[in-house]
C-alpha cells in the first residue's frame, strides 16, 4: 500500500470524488475487516462494524486533517464502532461456553496443512476453541486492550487514546485480560 495513493484519494474523495474513495475502501476494507473480526470474533458483526467504519470515514472525510496515515484514522474508527457493538452485547452467554456450539462462522480457523496429524489438528482446534471462549469472558475494554496489543501491535498510547483511558488504565486492562486468558488457556497449555 502507498501512503501516497492515500494522500491523493484523499484530497480527492474530500472534494467529492466518489471513486477515490471508493479506491480507499477496497485498499483497505481487507485489514478493516481482519481487525474488527479480532475485535468481536464475529464474521457477521465484523461485516457491519466495516460497513459502520467506512460509513462514518465517509460522513467525517471532510474533518480528516491528515496528521495520521488514512490508515491509522479507519482502523481507529473501526476500533470504536467495534468498541461500541461489544458495550451493547449481552455479556457471557452461557451457551458461549460450549466449545462445539456454532456455525462454525465467526471463530479462528485452525491452520490445516494436509501434512499435519490428527492429534495436531484435533489439539489446535481445542486451543481454537479455548481462546474464543476466552476472549469471550473479556469486557469490552479488556478485549479491545488485548487484540489491539497482542495482535495489533498497537502502542499502549493508541490503545489508550481509542479507549479513551489514560496509560495506567489501559495497562490495567491489557493486564486483566492477559490474566483472564491465561486462566483459560492453562489447563491445556500449561501456564499458570
Amino acid at each position: 500500500m502507498d501512503v501516497h495513493d492515500d494522500a491523493q484519494d484523499v484530497t480527492q474523495a474530500q472534494a467529492g470524488d466518489e471513486p477515490a474513495f471508493r479506491r480507499l475502501v477496497e485498499r483497505h476494507s481487507r485489514g478493516v475487516f481482519q481487525l474488527a473480526f479480532r475485535l468481536t470474533g464475529s464474521e457477521p458483526d465484523a461485516e457491519d462494524v466495516v460497513q459502520e467504519a467506512f460509513l462514518k470515514a465517509y460522513r467525517e472525510l471532510r474533518r480528516f486533517e491528515a496528521r495520521s496515515s488514512f490508515r491509522t484514522w479507519i482502523h481507529r474508527i473501526t476500533v470504536n464502532c467495534a468498541y461500541d457493538l461489544l458495550r451493547q452485547r449481552p455479556r457471557h452467554k452461557a451457551e458461549s461456553l460450549n466449545a462445539d456450539e456454532g456455525d462454525g462462522v465467526g471463530g479462528i480457523e485452525p491452520e490445516a496443512d494436509e501434512t499435519s496429524r490428527p492429534d495436531r489438528l484435533a489439539f489446535g482446534a481445542e486451543v481454537q476453541s479455548r481462546v474464543r471462549t476466552a476472549m469471550d469472558l473479556l469486557t469490552p475494554a479488556e478485549r479491545t486492550a488485548f487484540v489491539l496489543r497482542h495482535f495489533e501491535g498497537r502502542s499502549l498510547e493508541e490503545i489508550g487514546e481509542a479507549l479513551g483511558l489514560r496509560v495506567g488504565a489501559t495497562k490495567h486492562s491489557i493486564f486483566r485480560a492477559v490474566q483472564k486468558m491465561r486462566r483459560a488457556l492453562a489447563p491445556i497449555v500449561g501456564c499458570s
